[in-house]
Order: C-alpha cells, then structure tokens, then sequence
C-alpha cells in the first residue's frame, strides 16, 4: 500500500531527529484523492510520525469547452468599479459531431465542429461524417486529474456560450500572430553591441555563434529565424461578461492571434 511504504520512511530515531516540517501530503491514487496528515508525538529520544489516511472521493464533473474566434479588446468596469482589460471572444453555437468513447476509440473524446462553410469547399466524407459543412473542427479531451467526464454529451448537441458562468477560471489556446524571418534582437531579446566609438552596422548583429574547438555550431543555438506562428496556451484567464443573445464571451486579459483566430477555450 502506498501509505505503508511512506509511513515506514517517515520513522526517525535520535536525540535530535531531523524535523521533516511536513505538514500534510497529497498524492493521486486510482483516480482519488489520498490525503495523508501528520500528526507529531515528541519523545526525548525517539520522534514518531503517524500518518493518518483519508479517501476523499471527488465528484466527477462535466467538461466545458467552446471554440470561438477572437475580436477586438475592450475594457470593463465591475460592480465596484475596477476597470479591467477584456478580449471579445464571438463563439458562434458549436455542434457535436462525434463523441469517442474508450470501448470504441481507445480514448475519451468530444469532437466539436463551428462556422458553417460551402458545401464546395468540403469532402463529401467529412460532410457525411459531420452532417453539414463547417470550416472549424477541434477535439477535447477530459482531462482525469480534474475528473472530468465527457457522459451526458451526445452527437448533434449544441454547445453555446451558456456553457460558461462570468467568474469562471479558463484555459484558451489559439496560434500567435506570425512575424515572418526575424533577428536576434527581437526574437530572443539579444541586447546588441553598444552604438558608440566604432560600432558601424553591428548594433544588430548576433555575436559569435559558437567555440572554435567544436567546429560546429551546436543544435539549438538561439539565432535568427522565423518568429511567431506558434500554438500558444494561456492558464488562468477569467469570464468576464456571458451575452447569450450576441454569442460573445468577454474574458479577462490579452489572448494570443490576430483578430479572426481560431481560440479554443476549456475550463479549468
């Protein structure tokens, strides 16, 4: 048993036993929470510390997700008043086009389509498989350290922007604005040699690339080279404001991409 072995480590023998200051331990196991709590007798020789165990069993909860894309920036001011910086999020209705299941696919799944789209511009295998045309397609995936389930989801439902609460804590990810070929300067933030006595055309320049012994230059060296363009994930953004009726999610902070940006976004 996994508290077994800890509590065989957590034995301690002396006059002055190293205090371990270990207030309580938590670790994942079978898909619970197992907490183990400290409790310290002192004695004048021996230090004994009992570990307690608990089970607590958390109650799975429904995944929520919505693709949309982004808009402009704005401000919003709360209840008391604090103006904070906001992304418009336009999240058309997502449709369920295929849920995956581990008895069928291996895995967990929800794939969500959005953003309707000429018929002429898509397969007629994908019109067949998603019942309709749609530009944007993306999946999802419970995640099992937060206990999310994907049960009561099912082909043809819509997700809209009701799914989200203003005060909910989200994770988006979206493809950050491309910079095309870019110096060192700018893409890794080389400071540059000083623009004073003598530096002619060198204010820019990268500098040495690497050691004569090698005579290679290492994989990896941070040099110029296409810049941005990259799928971006930002934690622990907020909802701000939920408009049903203009399917718009405003949320809290800057979110990566140019205006018109596929952004996926999940709660946390």
């Amino acid at each position: 048993m996994f508290a077994d072995c800890l509590l065989a480590g957590m034995r301690t023998t002396g006059q002055k036993s190293r205090r371990f200051g270990l207030a309580s331990f938590c670790s994942y196991q079978n898909g619970a929470i197992l907490r183990l709590g400290v409790k310290e007798s002192e004695d004048s020789f021996t230090r004994v510390y009992k570990l307690e165990c608990n089970l607590l069993t958390n109650q799975e909860q429904i995944m929520k997700f919505i693709l949309g894309t982004k808009g402009a920036m704005t401000q919003v001011f709360d209840a008391d008043g604090v103006v904070h910086p906001a992304t418009i999020l336009r999240v058309e209705p997502n449709v369920i086009t295929q849920v995956k299941t581990k008895e069928t696919d291996g895995y967990d799944a929800v794939q969500v389509a959005t953003v309707a789209q000429k018929e002429h511009r898509v397969s007629k295998a994908e019109q067949g498989h998603f019942g309709s045309a749609y530009k944007h397609v993306k999946e999802f995936r419970p995640s099992a350290v937060k206990q999310e389930t994907i049960e009561g989801l099912e082909k043809g439902a819509s997700v809209d922007a009701t799914t989200f609460e203003p005060g909910d804590e989200v994770i988006v990810s979206s493809i950050s604005k491309g910079k095309g070929f870019q110096g060192g300067v700018k893409r890794h933030g080389f400071k540059g040699s000083k623009a004073t006595h003598g530096t002619k055309h060198h204010e820019r320049a990268p500098g040495s690339i690497g050691a004569t012994g090698p005579a290679r230059v290492f994989k990896g060296t941070r040099m110029a080279g296409r810049m941005g363009a990259d799928r971006v994930t930002v934690k622990n953004l907020t909802v701000l404001q939920v408009n049903k009726d203009e399917n718009i999610l405003l949320i809290k902070g800057a979110i990566p991409g140019r205006k018109g940006t596929l952004v996926e976004v999940r709660g946390v």
